[in-house]
């Protein structure tokens, strides 16, 4: 859910007015009286909600909806704002087409990590979730105990989990997994992350070959050569074959996810263990992955999980509603939109405007000619 009852009296109080579509929260728990309680206005269906609104949010907006955001289309009007996931590295038809319906907007992937956008950065927010709730299931379907435990039998060894990419959601896996008790290590090509995971108190894996330029400016890792996934493969698979479950988050942002486990590295895992491969959704990290599907291959369970988020709403609608309210707040100024072109957060985030995608690193990414500046200093 885009937004819930607690961020409405923020909204309102800054002079917007909050329509919520009927039942649109209930299944997040949060119910219609609750938003009502707080001051939004309740509609009875998506239609009337487009009709009334300047401004429409969203958590996965058409680009990032492929299942029913096309719907949407015919029921948003010309300078209409919207804002929520739209995948801009993704598909150039479908933004070129909510570009023609002369929509502008903001998609909050595009969000620059640095300290003053902090509070809007919904990729950050969605990934402490899928990190969360990843190791958790794999704790569910592994058929050992995490923890170390000392017990009439015995004592009970502890589970070994390796995370792959050291981003938010791996972070999050990391902490979680050794909550749980178990034995952690930590895979990234950045060496920059060595810090944070042993932060965490996980055991970082280095390897003896160099990225070249592991980092871009924004803190994603770059992608590599073949003959580097190569070399990483073939050190990684002594790591892989020690761990009971692998959580997988190596991800490029407009790329398609780098292969890091082959189907030899998962045939030499031992039975029953598990990989979650949260890089699913662009082709995955392991080789058997089937997006949106866990299988099992060779008595080890792949689970290829997408849009994990949803599957914890209550927390996740709270933490992006918090990040699309803090968004808003930053775009209107005493009640009217602006659109500098010298902030960076406008600036990144802003896709489409007048018919046109504006966004210069979406349009560099495509191969699209650059736009000239008008006289405020936008495209």
């Amino acid at each position: 859910m885009a937004l819930v009852p607690a961020v409405v009296p923020t909204l309102t109080k800054a002079g917007f007015e909050v329509v919520i579509e009927a039942g649109a929260g209930s299944q997040a728990g949060f119910p219609d009286a609750a938003y009502a309680e707080k001051g939004a206005r309740i509609l009875p269906d998506r239609s009337a909600v487009f009709d009334a609104a300047g401004v429409v949010v969203q958590v996965l907006c058409y680009g990032s909806n492929g299942l029913t955001g096309k719907a949407d289309m015919p029921l948003f009007r010309k300078d209409q704002l919207l804002a929520g996931f739209l995948r801009p590295l993704g598909s150039l038809a479908i933004i070129e087409e909510i570009a023609a319906v002369g929509v502008t907007s903001f998609s909050v992937e595009l969000m620059p990590r640095t300290t003053r956008a902090q509070s809007m950065d919904a990729l950050s927010s969605m990934g402490t979730v899928c990190g969360y709730k990843a190791v958790l299931i794999a704790a569910d379907i592994l058929p050992k105990l995490f923890p170390m435990l000392t017990t009439a039998a015995g004592t009970i060894t502890p589970a070994r989990v390796l995370v792959i990419g050291a981003g938010v959601a791996g972070l999050q896996a990391i902490a979680t997994a050794r909550r749980l008790g178990a034995v952690v290590s930590a895979y990234d090509l950045r060496p920059a992350a060595k810090e944070q995971v042993q932060s965490l108190g996980g055991r970082f894996v280095e390897l003896p070959i160099d990225a070249a330029d592991a980092q871009d400016a924004r803190g994603y890792a770059r992608p590599q050569d073949d003959s580097f996934y190569l070399r990483q493969r073939e050190l990684l698979g002594k790591v892989v074959a020690e761990q009971d479950v692998v959580i997988a988050a190596a991800v490029i942002p407009g790329k398609k996810s780098p292969v890091l486990i082959t189907r030899e590295m998962v045939y030499g895992m031992a039975p029953g263990s598990v990989i979650v491969d949260l890089a699913a959704e662009r082709g995955g990290n392991c080789e058997l992955t089937r997006p949106g599907e866990t299988v099992v291959d060779h008595d080890v369970t792949i689970a290829g999980l997408i849009n994990l988020a949803s599957s914890v709403p209550y927390h996740a609608s709270q933490m992006y509603a918090r990040n699309l309210s803090a968004f808003l707040l930053h775009l209107f100024k005493d009640g009217k939109l602006r659109i500098d072109a010298s902030d960076e957060i406008v600036r990144e985030t802003l896709l489409t405007r007048g018919g046109k995608i504006v966004n210069a690193r979406v349009r560099n990414f495509f191969g699209l000619p650059d736009l000239e500046e008008s006289s405020d200093g936008t495209p």
